[in-house]
Formats: structure tokens, C-alpha cells, sequence
């Protein structure tokens, strides 16, 4: 009798446990299928870190490759992208199987100095892209409403500054992102259908080419495209909406590969949308500015403001989504809460639009440079922070059966080598 009450007494064992959530049969139980409100509750996390990734620097860097480059740089979107999902997804199994945050749980695994130094390497490339966000936000707007780009800086630093003040504040920026994704996926699709770009040379540009004189804009592109600060964020959202094992399939299908698609193929619009320009018109489109202003030709007044509401919605959504990941990783590195509405990242977020504000009022003269640099800066970070989650997602302690496979290894081997070779191309062409 003793030994019948240990037998059911016993705990149940971790497969057990494992079946019972993910709805196996041979336990008795059916996974209930979800409705199309249930996936749509799925999307969030990857789209914020589409929108933070899809900035005026994305912006720029790819309006200068498709002026002076044409369409042969379009290949950098494609690898980019391909690169961005495996990192994104590998953040999302951190975020489903760690019990703490990302930051929190490299402390624990791998020495409490590398967690720090992960949080500030962050807070350092928020830094940088800071500075293209408020140059971009003056930019987009002043072309939508004129006026000068360094009052419309100041105007939009404030009013993401007040939306970041407000309670619930990862819940609030999620759903704005998710609208304003929406919004310029159909500005700039409309300002593909009007430029006509050469769909055959655009294909023929996803062929790998170097052209010479391309190297520090191909590290911007990377920098911007394949951000591997963006992809650690994402954790930090699937932790704020507690996901387990049984939503990783759906999340991987409704979340993560259509939220990062969706900017690389805007990236790459952009790209053939200043090609077909400088096509049409002979004009080349170096700035965002000229862009807008060669592009009214061929689309009229209207035209060219769809295309500058595309970028101001594009400067918004980034410079939100970028200012609240620098504050809560940051904050989590300091121990001092991963939570985006904490008194600690509001604090840190402040600093990050404070950073970028101050730059742009400082140096007006040439922003688009200024842009330019920043972006290709953050790739000398990016190395760090790609091998720390390649490092936490192969730990079988952590992960269990959502470790890495070795073809998902394969694309984080080959995305560390980009990176790698983009930091070591970048340092060897400015001291050059």
C-alpha cells in the first residue's frame, strides 16, 4: 500500500509535462485549434523589431544604393534578410524557454560582466541609430507639412518622448508599430507601381556583385538589415506575452518570418524605386530630399508625399520601437528590471532621444553622412551580441528541445561571419 501511494503521489515527468501543453494524443488531451483572432493575437513582437529595424537610416542607405549602385545591391536585402530570421527565431525560442530575461539569463549562464556588457552594447547601438531616427523624423515631415526638418526633429522627439510616458508602454508601441508597418508597406508599394522600376534588372541585382566603391554602404546596408540588436529585442517581447512551446509553430509562421520579410521587402522597394528614378530622369537621388523632389515628375505632388509619408512613418515607428528596447535591455543589464515601463528604462530611454536630438541639432550640415556613419558604426557592436544568443540558444540546460538545430547553426555560423567581415571591412576602410 505504501508503494501505491508513492506510485501516484510521483511528479510527473518533464515529457509528460510537455505533452500535456502541446495537446498529445497519447495523453488524452487535443490541442484546440486556433481561430484567425488567436493568430492575429500571435503578431507583435517581430513586427516591432521589423519597425525599429525599417528606419530613416535603412532609408537612406538604400536611396544612396539605388542612385549610385542601381539595382546590384538588392542581393545585400535578400541575404540580410534571410540572415535576420534565423537570429529573430533563434531570440524567440530564448524568449519561450528562458525562465528570466534574455540579459538576466546570460548573467546567470555565462558571468554576470558579460550580461552588463551586453545590456551597454545595446544601449550603444540604440545610441547610434538614435541619430538617424531624429535626422529621419525632420526629414520625413518636413516634406509631408514643410517647415524646417530641425524644428519637425524636435516636434516628433517630444511626442514619442510622451508616448513612451504612458502606462503599459510595450503594449502601447506593439500595437502602434503593427498599424504604422501597414501604413508604409502600402506607401511604398504605391511608389513602386508609379516609378516602374526594371523588374529584370531587379532580379538580375540579386545576383552577389561588388561594385567598386560600395563597400561602406554594403556594411550600412548590413548594419541596418541584418540587425542583430533588433533580433535580441525580440525575446523581451515574447517574455512580455508569456508564450510557451506550443505557440513557437504558429508564432514562427504569423510573427517572426512575415514581420521581418515585410521590411526587407520594403528596403528593397526603396532600392528600385531610386534606381527607376535615376533611369527616368537622369537625376541621381543621393539624399531623401532629392528623392522626393525628382521623384515628383513622375508621380506628381501626390506621389512624392506618399513616398515622404512612407519615411515619416518609417522615422516614428523606428525611433519608438528603438528608444524602448535601449532602455529595457540596459535596465536589465544594470539588474534594474526588464520591463519596458520600469523607472529605470523610461530614464534610459529619455537619454537615447535626448542623444539623438542633441547630434542632429549639432551637426546640420551634412545629416544624410551623419546617418550614413551611425548606421555603419553598429555593426562593430552586432558581433558580441550575434555570438551570445548563438552561444544561449545551443544550451541544452536552457532550451531542451528547442536547442538549435544543426542547419539553424549553419545560418548563424555563416550570419557571424557577415557580420564579422562587415565590422573588420568598416574599421579597415576608416582607417583607411
Amino acid at each position: 500500500m505504501r508503494e501505491q501511494n508513492k506510485t501516484i503521489t510521483s511528479p510527473i515527468t518533464r515529457e509528460e509535462k510537455m505533452a500535456t501543453k502541446q495537446g498529445n494524443p497519447a495523453q488524452g488531451t487535443t490541442k484546440k485549434p486556433r481561430t484567425f483572432l488567436g493568430y492575429l493575437a500571435l503578431m507583435g513582437p517581430a513586427f516591432v523589431v521589423g519597425a525599429w529595424q525599417f528606419g530613416p537610416g535603412n532609408l537612406t542607405t538604400a536611396v544612396q544604393a539605388g542612385s549610385r549602385f542601381d539595382y546590384s545591391l538588392v542581393w545585400v536585402i535578400a541575404v540580410s534578410t534571410i540572415l535576420m530570421i534565423f537570429f529573430t527565431d533563434m531570440s524567440v525560442r530564448l524568449g519561450i524557454a528562458t525562465p528570466t530575461s534574455l540579459i538576466t539569463s546570460i548573467k546567470e549562464h555565462l558571468g554576470k560582466w558579460v550580461g552588463i556588457l551586453a545590456g551597454f552594447g545595446v544601449f550603444g547601438i540604440t545610441l547610434m541609430f538614435s541619430v538617424g531616427n531624429a535626422v529621419g523624423s525632420g526629414l520625413g515631415l518636413s516634406l509631408v507639412f514643410g517647415g524646417s526638418p530641425v524644428l519637425w526633429t524636435v516636434v516628433c522627439t517630444v511626442a514619442v518622448g510622451l508616448v513612451l510616458a504612458l502606462k503599459n508602454v510595450y503594449g502601447i508601441v506593439e500595437k502602434a508599430l503593427l498599424v504604422i508597418v501597414v501604413l508604409m508597406g502600402l506607401a511604398f508599394i504605391a511608389s513602386t507601381v508609379v516609378a516602374q522600376p526594371d523588374w529584370y534588372r531587379s532580379m538580375e541585382g540579386m545576383v552577389p556583385t561588388l561594385p567598386p566603391g560600395s563597400e561602406i554602404l554594403i556594411v550600412a546596408l548590413v548594419g541596418t538589415n541584418f540587425s542583430i540588436n533588433a533580433a535580441f529585442y525580440t525575446s523581451y517581447g515574447i517574455k512580455e506575452h508569456r508564450r510557451t512551446r506550443a505557440d513557437y509553430r504558429d508564432i514562427t509562421l504569423v510573427d517572426t518570418i512575415p514581420g521581418i520579410v515585410a521590411p526587407g521587402i520594403m528596403t528593397a522597394l526603396v532600392i528600385m524605386v531610386a534606381a527607376a528614378v535615376l533611369g527616368k530622369t537622369g537625376a541621381e537621388a543621393g539624399t531623401i530630399n532629392a528623392l522626393a523632389s525628382v521623384f515628383a515628375p513622375l508621380a506628381g505632388p501626390v506621389g512624392a508625399k506618399i513616398f515622404a509619408l512612407g519615411l515619416s512613418g518609417a522615422a516614428f515607428s523606428s525611433m519608438i520601437a528603438n528608444a524602448t528596447a535601449g532602455g529595457t535591455m540596459l535596465s536589465d543589464g544594470l539588474g534594474r528590471g526588464a520591463k519596458a515601463g520600469s523607472p529605470t528604462a523610461r530614464i534610459i530611454t529619455g537619454i537615447i532621444l535626448a542623444f539623438g536630438l542633441i547630434i542632429t541639432l549639432t551637426f546640420q550640415s551634412s545629416p544624410v553622412a551623419l546617418i550614413v556613419i551611425a548606421q555603419s558604426l553598429t555593426v562593430l557592436i552586432a558581433p558580441m551580441l550575434g555570438v551570445l544568443i548563438v552561444i544561449m540558444a545551443n544550451r541544452r540546460s536552457i532550451m531542451g528541445e528547442l536547442r538549435n538545430k544543426w542547419w539553424q547553426n549553419l545560418f548563424g555560423a555563416i550570419g557571424l561571419i557577415a557580420i564579422i567581415a562587415s565590422s573588420m571591412r568598416l574599421i579597415t576602410t576608416l582607417l583607411g
